[in-house]
């Protein structure tokens, strides 16, 4: 059962005791409900809650958030939105709404934020939304109601008859916070399924979130109905109540798709105007319960040289004073007291109070626990190898299982065969398809809309939890490792790669660095396309919602067979197919994306030019031929999503500084002192670009920087004071671990070459905040990195509740106002817990950094060994 303390606890008493429900469960149902509305009554005795500062409800371990997030962006549905339940501080429930269907999925329509208005004196908030296309406005109002939160649906206008018996009010229960409990609807029990296995029901159209292509449609049946529901009765951390005027129906999502909740539904009436509709919700309230502290440190330890500081996040409302230790552990199971300074108050941020405890001065080396009050970190290392081998998991398990068009094989596993052998057919014009890709009114290329391109099944990695190839990504990965190649040249070979036969063969050396091997995957697929289309293209995606929700072995997506349009659907002849499952290519030309594979591919040259030399060149061709092909037009603006390139000028300036590292040619240093100033302009994206241009630049270049430099590095320093964390921490639908990593590698950049102006300890803090020293929990968000790391994870294997070991996920979203958030038991949310390649090759490039600084702290000689991190 998840619970904390209780004030009562500290004076000896039973916790269960002090834990007991405070309110009437059993309240008794009106008997009849008019035809207009009738109010639903709470409990009298349950704890107020009340409207706070922060604009959401508020009582003892539990808020009720009204639209305090509300998100239209990648997809309608992120699990951010609508009426929300924070529980004993997790958030259980999400999604109050008015939505079209019993179990709406990330496809599926969600009504748009027309306006949200807060009235403080009387505690209600009032939201207006609408459905565009069927020009229909609704209201969502909330109100105080005792121990309860009264949530009304208001119309101004009926339903519209396109929507009736569709438009309902849904609130959505996270199912692992339900798994192993109990519910009552009205005086009907049951308890929650551990897995979906619910009677489904035959429709005419298929739900865009079920993943199913072909067939008729099916919606799940529901699970019970009643006017009260009450969730996990015997749970006080999960118990929640709701009463309403209507029907109320419980259904199990995940019989849709395996993302799906628990979700509650009341059907709209039709015909009808005003308040059509009322619950009341009220989660059980615990008075005196404290959330457990949190011991944010770094799960990989610390080097004996290195800043020690463990941040203790503690509920607001923890007045305790306990004890901060740190321990050694001895080889006996002892646990030595080690003497430190005390642990002192830092202050409030978002939510919670928090101290800190410095012990830097202990530089002794073992295994080490942190201890405050009752609750004890896992084990950690002071070492001087603490960092050597943290990027090992990314480079041998990561990369390798990401790579597109291998078969690729770990000991008894098949991660995945040799998937989309079909690739791919031209995307139709004029078009907007799913994940951010579209295609213009033209293709740019010689291929027919729907016509097969040949030569680009090869190389290439899936881009994040799904399995696309977007360039842009692709071209970042090809940076960042050639980055690492360059400055530490990692010679870790556990990685045996065969691309005639296309298969790869994980924990099993090949004679050839690793690192090199992966950026000659991510090359092939880059050259590819500009040998098939004379360009970069934004990418190549599944053509449907059915592919692109598959989970499992990607080759099992496709035939592997090229479509062949006259052969009948699931025929097969001489190798091709009648199947139209390949997946597209979007190739609208667009100069961003150009630059940006020009530096890409000018970067690999270098670092291919032993390995493959026939490839290094020929990716150098591409590259000065595509640069003097872009400067002899105007540029090409499309733009669409993130598919199409980062902002011109920053994607031009990173070409020109690549092209001039490996040819030295004056032409591109000209380029890059003609654009500086508009890079100076945007000094925080574009600075790892110009400080690699410094060796091959005039002094004056250098000198010309010192104020840019000199501003950032003030403005860290600024930022570092914000939270307790010292890094920025963003507050977007996406989580911010890329923009940690992001800093921390700028940072590492300006020491490099002005040390005199920007001091190292911002890497290590970016470091520690990939590994454990950040908001809500402690744990690694690297898969497989440090004593207690992310092992549930949206990687393709997601459904599994498993992990890629040496994926990056997003880490620490907040909720707003002020909610830091990263589930553990819910690989789901996305813009926590989703693998992305370029946090993983920006992973490689940081904890090499880190060590690196650090053998430079401790004296130690440069050898190859060392400059990788690793025990070669």
């Amino acid at each position: 059962m998840r619970r904390g303390y209780t004030a009562r606890e500290d004076l000896g008493e039973d916790p269960m005791m002090a834990a007991r429900p405070v309110f009437c469960v059993l309240a008794t149902l009106l008997a009849t409900v008019s035809p207009v509305i009738a109010r639903t009554k709470p409990s009298s005795t349950a704890p107020a809650l009340t409207l706070n500062a922060a604009g959401y409800y508020e009582a003892p371990a539990a808020n009720v958030l009204v639209f305090s997030n509300w998100y239209d962006g990648l997809f309608a549905d992120s699990k951010i939105s609508g009426v929300e339940i924070v529980q004993q501080g997790e958030r259980i429930a999400t999604n109050g709404d008015v939505r079209l269907s019993a179990t709406p999925g990330q496809w599926d329509a969600i009504g748009r934020l027309v306006d949200r208005k807060v009235d403080t004196a009387t505690g209600a908030i009032t939201v207006t939304l609408e459905y565009p296309d069927y020009k229909w406005q609704y209201r969502v109002r909330s109100e105080q109601r005792g121990g309860a939160i009264a949530v009304s649906v208001i119309l101004d206008q009926p339903v519209p008859a396109a929507l009736a018996g569709r438009a309902g009010f849904n609130l959505e229960f996270l199912p692992s916070a339900y798994f192993h409990h109990s519910y009552m609807a009205d005086d009907a029990t049951g308890t929650f399924p551990i897995y979906p296995a619910d009677a489904m029901v035959a429709t005419p159209d298929r739900n865009a979130a079920s993943g199913r292509a072909e067939g008729p449609g099916a919606e799940p049946t529901a699970i019970a109905k009643g006017t009260r529901f009450v969730l996990a009765p015997e749970d006080p951390a999960r118990r929640v109540t709701i009463r309403s005027t209507a029907e109320v129906q419980l259904f199990d999502g995940r019989n849709q798709a395996q993302n799906g909740w628990f979700v509650l539904r009341s059907l709209l009436p039709a015909g009808r105007t005003g308040t059509v509709l009322e619950w009341t919700i009220q989660p059980n309230s615990v008075p005196g319960w404290l959330r457990p502290p949190v011991i944010a440190h770094s799960q990989l330890g610390y080097t004996p040289d290195a800043r020690k500081v463990a941040t203790i996040e503690l509920d607001r409302n923890d007045r305790r004073t306990l004890p901060a230790r740190l321990l050694r552990v001895g080889a006996d199971g002892s646990m030595t007291p080690i003497r430190t300074a005390p642990a002192k108050r830092w202050g409030e941020y978002l939510r919670y109070t928090y101290l800190q405890l410095d012990f830097s001065a202990v530089r002794q080396p073992g295994t080490y626990v942190l201890e405050y009050g009752a609750t004890r970190t896992a084990p950690f290392r002071i070492a001087a190898d603490a960092y050597a081998g943290a990027w090992h998991p990314t480079l041998d398990v990561y990369f390798p299982v990401a790579m597109d068009h291998m078969f690729v094989n770990e000991g008894y596993r098949v991660w995945h065969g040799d998937a989309h052998r079909d690739d791919a057919r031209q995307a139709r014009v004029n078009h907007e398809h799913i994940d951010l890709y579209a295609q213009g009114p033209t293709t740019d290329t010689k291929f027919k809309p729907g016509e097969h391109i040949p030569g680009l099944a090869v190389g290439g990695w899936f881009d994040a939890g799904d399995y696309d190839i977007r360039t842009q990504s692709q071209y970042q990965v090809i940076r960042s490792l050639a980055d690492s190649w360059e400055r530490w040249r990692p010679a870790r070979d556990t990685t045996a790669i065969d691309w005639t036969r296309r298969k790869t063969e994980m924990h099993v050396p090949d004679g050839t660095p690793d690192l090199l091997q992966q950026i000659r995957h991510g090359t092939l697929q880059l050259v590819a396309q500009f040998d098939a289309v004379g360009h970069a293209i934004h990418g190549i995606v599944e053509p449907d919602v059915a592919q692109y929700t598959h989970l499992g072995d990607a080759s099992t997506k496709t035939d592997g067979l090229i479509y062949d349009p006259t052969l009948k659907l699931g025929e097969e002849k001489g190798g091709r197919s009648g199947t139209p499952d390949d997946r597209w290519a979007f190739t609208t030309k667009t100069s961003a994306l150009n630059y940006g594979s020009i530096a890409g591919l000018a970067a690999a040259s270098r670092a291919l030019a032993d390995v493959d030399p026939a490839l290094s060149k020929k990716a150098l061709d591409i590259a000065t031929r595509t640069w003097a092909e872009e400067q002899s037009h105007a540029p090409d603006l499309y733009q669409h999503g993130n598919t199409t390139g980062g902002p011109l000028e920053a994607e031009h300036f990173s070409a020109a500084v690549e092209l001039l590292r490996s040819t030295r040619d004056p032409r591109y240093a000209t380029a890059v002192q003609s654009l500086w100033p508009a890079m100076e302009k945007r000094f925080a994206f574009t600075l790892r670009d110009a400080v690699a241009a410094i060796p091959f630049m005039p002094p004056a270049y250098r000198d010309g920087m010192i104020p840019a430099v000199r501003a950032y590095a003030a403005t860290t320093a600024a930022a570092a004071k914000a939270n307790p964390f010292g890094v920025p921490i963003t507050t977007g639908g996406w989580a911010g671990s890329g923009t940690v990593l992001g800093t921390a590698l700028n940072v590492y950049a300006l020491h490099t070459a002005f040390p005199e102006i920007m001091p190292a300890d911002a890497v290590f803090r970016g470091l520690e905040f990939l590994v454990g020293h950040h908001p809500a929990s402690d744990i690694s968000f690297v898969s497989g990195v440090g004593t207690v790391s992310k092992e549930v994870a949206y990687g393709n294997n997601r459904a599994d509740f498993s992990f890629i070991a040496g994926g990056v996920v997003p880490g620490v979203l907040i909720v707003k106002p002020d909610l830091p958030e990263n589930h553990e038991d819910w690989p789901f949310f996305w813009g926590e817990n989703e693998y992305v390649i370029p946090e993983g090759a920006m992973w490689i490039e940081l904890a090499l950094a880190a060590q690196d600084l650090a053998n430079r702290s401790a004296g130690a000689k440069p050898t190859a060994t060392m400059r990788a991190g690793a025990v070669q």
